[in-house]
């Protein structure tokens, strides 16, 4: 990866692609410092760390929600709409038609997600904002009789900053390098980390020698973690296809092998998200409504994070998620069919439905091994986090969480690519020349 980037470098418009990345990220990471007018910092903060889905949001901003900053609600609004379209598209017949019209369509659906995006937003800020209550709110500069009007400005300021922060992501995809809304998530996870180990380093050197020992042991954990992700995430199984010779005119067409790549870990960290946002929502609104409540309490004691039946809840869900984005992402029927149309067969199988069957029964093996890898990877790190951190490493776990570790290799990964890619381009250019 240094070697790909250095090789980038050297390369006038690839090198001014990389600029770009780095200055909108710059501009992402300093609206994240900005504070918001009316906001009580210290009393917000505490409201949002002690919600475990209000921690995680904030994670991925790179602490910007706990701060009550600008870029508080970060990304967030944005994957959430990006998630809920992509499940209408396959519901409504509408959307489906426009996600079939190539360029066009696929415009439509993201102006339609811009507008879904700012009504999360809204949704969310108010959320929040009621969630942290009166005391999160600075009622001192417009008085105590104006308390409402502090809750339209903050709400107010905290949908512009997520429309700011779409438009960012916007702009990164478009003019520079990568995804633009994954390295704005991977920026924010860093940066949350960044600040875990300071603090951890700080410990050190205030003469807390446990902390070094636990500092030690998360990065070897990591290290190790990291390449079992990077080995599933790249892991693909190759289905040949053998396309069979036509004669066209005085020409031979086909003859050709290839194969169909289907990932092991194809629906990605998507999964992992679906199920931590369904098990954390009944708690979410129950501390919104009815903070303290009964209901609430046997929901933390018997099905929240520290319960015995959390494990197994978690492991169904990503399961069934994973089953459930597989089928969304790859249809069986489809290709094969088109297979047949272009006069190709899977050696071995019959063309049409016989080929069908055939793909489906090897996705959902692969599925079943990406959706347990997943349940591995939720559950495992977490357990041996606390047990290497312990009191000494709260500020590590909290940063280095399942769906950040993912994230981060991912966004890694995917940019990686992105420069080999635009690289190759320029070798193919010059070669022509």
């Amino acid at each position: 990866m240094f070697e790909t980037l250095k090789n980038s470098f050297k390369v006038k418009d690839i090198r001014k692609k990389i600029l770009i990345t780095i200055g909108f990220v710059l501009l992402y990471r300093v609206g994240c410092f900005i504070p918001v007018p009316g906001i009580n910092p210290d009393a917000f903060g505490s409201s949002i760390s002690g919600n475990s889905f209000l921690g995680i949001m904030s994670a991925i901003s790179g602490g910007a929600l706990q701060s009550g900053t600008l870029f508080a609600m970060g990304i967030g609004p944005y994957i959430n709409a990006s998630i809920i379209m992509q499940l209408l598209t396959i519901g409504i017949p509408a959307l489906e038609r426009l996600s079939k019209q190539g360029e066009t369509g696929r415009k439509k659906i993201s102006q339609i997600t811009r507008y879904v995006t700012l009504g999360l937003a809204i949704i969310q800020s108010v959320a929040i904002l009621i969630a942290s209550g009166k005391s999160g709110l600075n009622t001192t500069i417009l008085g105590e009789n104006m308390v409402w009007l502090t809750y339209v400005s903050v709400t107010l300021i905290f949908v512009a900053g997520s429309a700011l922060t779409m438009w960012i992501g916007e702009r990164i995809t478009e003019n520079g390098i990568g995804n633009g809304i994954t390295l704005l998530i991977f920026v924010g996870i860093l940066a949350t980390a960044g600040s875990a180990i300071i603090g951890q380093f700080s410990a050190i050197f205030g003469g807390n020698i446990a902390a070094l020992w636990s500092l030690l042991g998360f990065i070897a954990v990591v290290i190790v973690i990291f390449a079992g992700i990077v080995t599933v995430d790249l892991a693909v199984r190759k289905i040949p296809v053998q396309y069979a010779k036509q004669m066209k005119g005085r020409k031979m067409y086909g003859g050709q092998s290839t194969h169909i790549p289907i990932k092991v870990n194809g629906s990605g960290v998507l999964p992992l998200i679906f199920a931590f946002s369904i098990i954390s929502l009944p708690d979410l609104i129950m501390g919104l409504f009815w903070p303290g409540s009964t209901a609430q309490i046997w929901y933390t004691t018997y099905i929240g994070t520290g319960s015995y039946v959390y494990p197994f809840l978690l492991s169904g869900l990503i399961i069934f998620f994973a089953y459930f984005y597989a089928m969304i992402q790859f249809n069986p029927e489809d290709v094969a069919k088109n297979i047949q149309q272009h006069g190709g067969f899977v050696p071995g199988i019959r063309p049409g439905k016989p080929t069908g069957d055939h793909l489906k029964k090897i996705s959902n093996r692969i599925t079943l091994f990406g959706a347990l890898y997943l349940a591995v990877i939720a559950l495992v790190p977490s357990l041996i986090f606390r047990a290497i951190g312990g009191a000494n490493g709260q500020g590590l776990i909290n940063a280095f969480s399942t769906t950040g570790l993912l994230i981060v290799v991912s966004a890694a990964l995917e940019f990686n690519n992105q420069l080999e890619q635009q690289l190759m381009m320029r070798h193919y250019k010059g070669f022509l020349k």
